[in-house]
């Protein structure tokens, strides 16, 4: 993911398939350098397009585990949603 974080592409089918939960949910707002760049105030601030292209060029900045299989797409870890989308 750091070396070779997810295409624009890539992240506009994770974005469709999380439905309402949306961008937010594609950012690791635990992360240190979503905190060092300040992310919780410029992230309201950016549009879609320029969202997803930071988080194509900044791997870090994804949260994970991130996987995408068709047209969905399931990120960070609840056991039972893991369980439901690989089940």
């Amino acid at each position: 993911m750091r070396e070779q974080p997810p295409s624009v592409a890539e992240l506009e089918i994770a974005l469709g398939a999380l439905g309402t939960l949306g961008l937010k949910k594609l950012f690791n707002s635990s992360g240190m350098d979503y905190r060092s760049l300040g992310m919780k105030e410029i992230l309201p601030t950016l549009s879609d397009e320029e969202a997803l292209k930071l988080l194509s060029e900044n791997g870090n900045l994804v949260k994970r585990p991130l996987v995408i299989s068709g047209e969905s797409a399931i990120n960070g870890f609840k056991e039972e949603l893991w369980a439901e989308f690989f089940g």
